[in-house]
């Protein structure tokens, strides 16, 4: 793909993404006041044809050059797995016990997905116009100081998803003692812990990173101020200043030595 292809099919991504969002955001709502078992099987039916999706087209990317981490793409095929075991769960007594935990989960991470698609939006776009931005990245690798105030915003709410996903296995890992449960309830608790423990060690990692980036560029704004202005303004006035002083204090002396 030639530059403004790759930019617009990623551009396309993100808008998948968010407007999936939504769907998931209203059909999550839907679910939460209305117990109807087609509507149920329609908003999973969604989540594993979303995440789905969501790995191809990030093939694609990682084809035309995106930097996208491992991890996130490990992610998004474990909840198509998730989804797809989500939606063959037997219609039981443990399925009501966990149904409504599930729906506000996905209320709450249709959220984040929409804070995430904004602050990335925007980052993408400014370092894309300042020319420091790959036509086909969707993680934050590149950091600017005006970048922190958006990423520590976002950190509390990702990590309250991660400690949902947390509470999602240990929920299904009690449920899985209940005399009417299957399968599924064990393995959902495992891919619940997975996603936990990849997401919030991935993400943890990134901020080191992001604090020493920051750090180094602070530091090499600094030596290219310096290089621009090796003298201060202050610094020159001093200078004059003093040379100033020192003519005035030889011409004293001058005129003491011929006085003499």
């Amino acid at each position: 793909m030639c530059a403004k292809p790759k930019f617009r099919y990623k551009d396309e991504y993100e808008k998948f993404k968010l407007v999936l969002s939504g769907i998931g955001f209203v059909l999550s709502v839907c679910n939460l006041f209305i117990s109807v078992r087609v509507l149920e099987l329609s908003f999973m039916f969604l989540l594993v044809w979303y995440y789905c999706t969501l790995t191809i087209r990030e093939s694609i990317l990682k084809v035309n050059g995106s930097r996208i981490k491992g991890w996130w793409r490990l992610h998004h095929f474990i909840s198509t797995v998730v989804s797809g075991v989500l939606l063959i769960w037997p219609n039981t007594a443990v399925w009501y016990e966990f149904r409504g935990q599930l729906m506000w989960f996905n209320v709450y991470v249709s959220f984040v997905q929409y804070l995430q698609f904004r602050y990335q939006r925007g980052v993408l776009y400014r370092l894309k116009a300042l020319g420091e931005r790959h036509n086909m990245d969707i993680t934050i690798e590149g950091f600017h100081s005006w970048m922190w105030r958006g990423l520590s915003f976002l950190l509390p709410f990702l990590y309250t998803v991660y400690m949902f996903q947390l509470y999602n296995a240990y929920t299904l890992y009690q449920l899985s003692y209940h005399p009417d449960a299957t399968w599924q309830v064990p393995f959902l608790a495992l891919m619940f812990f997975v996603l936990f423990l990849g997401n919030i060690v991935t993400t943890s990692m990134v901020i080191p990173q992001k604090l020493h980036e920051r750090m180094k560029l602070t530091y090499q704004l600094g030596l290219d101020r310096i290089r621009k202005y090796p003298t201060s303004p202050v610094n020159t006035h001093k200078t004059v200043v003093s040379e100033e002083t020192n003519a005035a204090a030889s011409s004293d002396s001058d005129k003491l030595n011929k006085s003499e």
